[in-house]
């Protein structure tokens, strides 16, 4: 009897592992599978391809009614960035800036300004 107590907790977590589904367990890697364990179907499709990283980094300072944004893109694709400036006023004109195209390893300045108080600044991004 002493001796099931001693043993409850590894029957437990035996109990547990056993007990976990089969969509809960993690997927091997791509790389560990050899040569020899492949399907014999002849399925040579390689694995899914990963996406890539993609999209600059930006930050704003909002000034008054004058707004300034940098962007750098540290990924290799090129991004293109766009400045949208939301006004307070309802008679003040929203502005939206033309994309600009952000290289590998490039950082642009883009600039906004309103007649009052801004309101709201972000940024889009197209690939």
């Amino acid at each position: 009897m002493r001796l099931s107590r001693r043993f409850a907790p590894v029957f437990a977590a035996v109990a547990l592992v056993l007990a976990v589904p089969h969509d809960a367990m993690p997927h091997p890697r791509a790389g560990g599978v050899s040569q020899g364990s492949r399907p014999a179907g002849g399925d040579t499709a390689g694995p899914p391809a990963v996406p890539q990283p993609f999209g600059a980094e930006c930050r704003t300072v909002v000034s008054g009614s004058h707004v300034v944004a940098y962007c750098h893109n540290p990924y290799v694709g090129t991004d293109r960035v766009a400045l949208h400036v939301e006004c307070a006023r309802w008679w003040d004109i929203d502005t939206d800036s033309d994309p600009v195209e952000v290289g590998p390893a490039m950082t642009v300045r883009l600039t906004g300004r309103c007649w009052e108080e801004i309101r709201t600044v972000w940024i889009t991004h197209e690939e």
